[in-house]
């Protein structure tokens, strides 16, 4: 008998997480919490509450939280003030949903009194790591059952099979093989996994793309965008002011009608292996480019400079699921801190795929000096002459190293 009395498992209704709920009723004969998460995925969440229901959960112990907000304010935007990228192209899109969903995993499993947690990641992914790697951090004692890690259905197959067996509704779209590929969408974007780009070589079927148009296909006028910045995070688009998941949610729309956000890439996972993967992040991809315009004109050079020596440590953190950590949240506070001044506009040019900035500017917080910076007559502002003496100071040690190794007959 299972010490284990009361689960809260991640579950969004779909085939997989139907087949662990079933399965964790059976092989642990404890009650089970279900928390369907709504981070913008775009589906409809209710169908998840029917199921649960079928399967005989408690209508108190079916949880459905509108998390759209918390997401965009509390990780995507923090994520995004250090510019992250990870391995040069991927905006991480899945990876900084999988903090939250450990944070309300936990605050769940403190409200019910639940024993333990469950989700869907398979052994092979990196989401097992974020999701449980979050979960020691805000609950050290919790129990974690990763199911996938201990069933033996890991093919569609034995999935349709088992389900069948135990009485599992199974849609049509399932029988008939479903979409050929594995797909996880929020906020941020949408990624595609499996199947037909399991091939490296093979290029992605233009059917695939859901949310962005092709560039080719993308309007031949241009759409200029003004956003407006206060302390590093965007709060209006031309002009009207916007609660972060609407910030996001109207840029992945403007974005994807210009073909802008596609991204084909084979990363290395955590687990260690190469995974390709595609991706749409059509509002992320002009977060990106503004923000770090905002500050081209806000920050100092070397803190400038700093950010960026620390980025792909930052990037890291978030891909291998360290968000909890007290080294991300130490750099966070660092972060954030050079976000004070990040305050102004940037005007971009959205056309065929392609984010252009046109113009940025702060009235508050801007560090470039026109009197300085111009090619005309500064009027004395900059004295010239004082480059010959940097130039000098700077080149000594080079100087040194020359004259020493002409010496010796180098």
């Amino acid at each position: 008998m299972s010490d284990v009395k009361k689960v809260v498992l991640a579950y969004s209704g779909g085939l997989d997480t139907s087949v662990i709920l079933k399965w964790l009723q059976d092989t642990y004969q404890c009650e089970v919490v279900t928390f369907t998460a709504d981070l913008g995925q775009g589906e409809e969440l209710e169908p998840a509450r029917a199921k649960a229901l079928k399967f005989g959960i408690k209508p108190e112990n079916i949880f459905i939280d509108d998390l759209r907000e918390e997401f965009v304010r509390d990780f995507v935007f923090p994520m995004f003030r250090c510019n992250t990228v990870y391995e040069g192209e991927y905006l991480l899109g899945t990876s900084i949903a999988r903090p939250l969903i450990a944070k309300r995993l936990i605050d769940i499993t403190n409200l019910t009194g639940a024993d333990a947690i469950s989700h869907g990641a398979t052994g092979k992914g990196n989401d097992q790591v974020r999701f449980e790697l979050g979960a020691y951090a805000l609950k050290p004692g919790v129990k974690v059952i990763a199911p996938w890690r201990e069933l033996d259905l890991l093919s569609r197959e034995k999935l349709l099979a088992y389900a069948e067996q135990h009485g599992i509704p199974v849609e049509m779209k399932h029988k008939q093989g479903g979409s050929p590929y594995s797909m996880d969408a929020n906020l941020l974007h949408i990624s595609y996994e499996g199947r037909h780009l399991e091939d490296p070589a093979a290029e992605a079927e233009e059917s695939m793309w859901r949310w962005t148009v092709s560039p080719e296909a993308a309007p031949d006028a241009a759409e200029y965008l003004d956003i407006e910045y206060e302390k590093g995070d965007i709060v209006a688009l031309n002009g009207e002011r916007l609660s972060p998941a609407q910030v996001l949610t109207k840029l992945n729309q403007l974005g994807g009608k210009h073909g802008i956000g596609r991204l084909d890439l084979v990363e290395n996972r955590y687990v260690g292996m190469k995974s390709r993967g595609c991706y749409e992040t059509p509002g992320g991809t002009i977060m990106l480019r503004a923000h770090r315009a905002i500050e081209s004109v806000t920050l100092d050079r070397e803190v400038a400079h700093l950010k960026d020596d620390l980025m792909p440590r930052y990037a890291s953190l978030v891909y291998n699921g360290y968000w909890w950590s007290p080294e991300r949240v130490a750099l966070q506070t660092l972060i954030d801190h050079t976000q004070q001044n990040v305050n102004g506009f940037v005007c971009v040019k959205l056309y065929k795929g392609n984010v252009i900035v046109v113009g940025r500017d702060s009235k508050t917080d801007s560090l470039f000096d026109s009197t300085i910076a111009t090619f005309e007559d500064d009027a004395g502002a900059y004295d010239q002459k004082d480059a010959g003496g940097f130039i000098k100071l700077n080149a000594l040690r080079m100087r040194i190293a020359a004259n020493l190794k002409a010496r010796k007959g180098g």
